[in-house]
């Protein structure tokens, strides 16, 4: 058993799908200490209270408008120190962020293993999505132990060279954190839907975010559910929590802000995210755990981006893949608001992505090979 797990964290889906993979860690006796970047420190903060989820140490490296280049050389510098000094047995990181990438870089240097979460997910697309393809492959070559959350994804590190030995398929975490949310956590707190919303009727949750959407891709999505909003009118409610990033907050808000049946929330917590989400007829997002969330739930989503490496959902009927263009993203999700047919032939639950044991499978797969 490893003397100690260090476990990087710097934005807020690494705290949501590392959260039940600390629970398991603890039940298995494990010593860890969980080492926050604070890459998103306004949106990462909050979450992990809702989490409960202990920071040893926090090196608070998110600045104003900051770069890449900048933020990955405050990462990679800070982590080589803060290695030194803890002495891990081990690194733990999860996805796809500069953060990982950048800690488990500097794992690498100081001769610290690295266990990957979420190993093996591809586009093939090194701009899409930007950087995040990029960080995966180079955690994919650092690592050395990949868990994967799927077949496919064992498949593409296989192609790429790794040893099949290190390969461990587990399922996603994310799962494991939404199964956590619903059954434990949510049962806690008291109220309904978020103010105002109506619950007869139908709720589409959209979010947005991406770095390489911003431009004509964001303003597409936007025209889409534009379009959805003023066809329906108080037929259906719109909710958007939109990120902090003023980029993507300028666009949301020209285009939406003055559609009375828009919605549009600052950043959620997770819980009331998970609650809006469980709530939801149709969900139209970019991101990647939520595209897991709502395939395992049941509920219809679009994706809106370029490419996706999590085609499971698509493969298994609950989501489709309509890009970035305003005209598909308004017939896809008027499709799926008036025909109940289609409606109930997407809202089908899929274990695609897991069936909340992945953490479980870490940290059984770190006991069987850590000293």
């Amino acid at each position: 058993m490893p003397r100690t797990v260090a476990v990087c964290i710097g934005t807020r889906p690494e705290a949501i799908k590392l959260m039940p993979v600390l629970h398991a860690l603890a039940r298995a006796d494990i010593s860890y200490r969980v080492l926050l970047t604070g890459q998103h420190a306004e949106l990462l903060e909050p979450i992990l209270q809702e989490l409960g989820i202990r920071v040893d140490e926090n090196l608070r490296l998110m600045q104003a408008d900051q770069s890449l280049s900048g933020l990955s050389a405050r990462v990679l510098e800070a982590f080589e120190a803060l290695l030194r000094r803890e002495r891990p047995e081990l690194l733990l990181v999860q996805g796809d962020t500069t953060s990982a990438a950048m800690s488990a870089l500097a794992a690498f240097y100081r001769g610290v293993p690295v266990a990957h979460v979420e190993a093996g997910l591809r586009t093939q697309d090194l701009r899409n999505p930007f950087p995040e393809e990029l960080n995966r492959r180079l955690i994919g070559c650092l690592a050395s132990h990949h868990f994967a959350p799927t077949d496919r994804a064992r498949e593409n590190l296989l192609r790429e060279g790794v040893t099949e030995q290190s390969i461990h398929v587990v399922g996603n975490t994310v799962i494991d954190a939404v199964l956590h949310a619903r059954d434990v956590l949510l049962p806690r707190i008291s109220g309904g839907l978020e103010p105002r919303l109506a619950p007869d009727r139908p709720l589409l949750l959209v979010t947005s975010h991406r770095r390489e959407s911003i431009g004509p891709d964001l303003e597409a999505i936007c025209e889409g559910i534009r379009r959805v909003a003023d066809r329906f009118g108080d037929g259906v409610q719109v909710v958007f929590p939109v990120h902090r990033n003023p980029h993507v907050r300028a666009e949301i808000q020209r285009r939406l802000a003055s559609r009375a049946n828009v919605r549009l929330l600052e950043p959620l917590s997770y819980l009331r995210f998970v609650r809006l989400l469980l709530s939801a007829r149709l969900v139209v997002t970019d991101s990647g755990g939520v595209q897991e969330e709502a395939a395992f739930l049941g509920i219809p989503v679009l994706v809106v981006r370029r490419t996706t490496e999590r085609p499971e959902g698509i493969e298994a009927g609950c989501a489709e893949l309509v890009g970035c263009d305003a005209q598909a993203v308004f017939r896809a999700a008027s499709l799926l608001l008036t025909d109940e047919a289609a409606h109930r032939g997407r809202a089908v639950p899929t274990l695609a992505y897991g069936d909340g044991k992945a953490s479980e499978r870490i940290v059984a797969s770190l006991l069987r090979s850590l000293p």
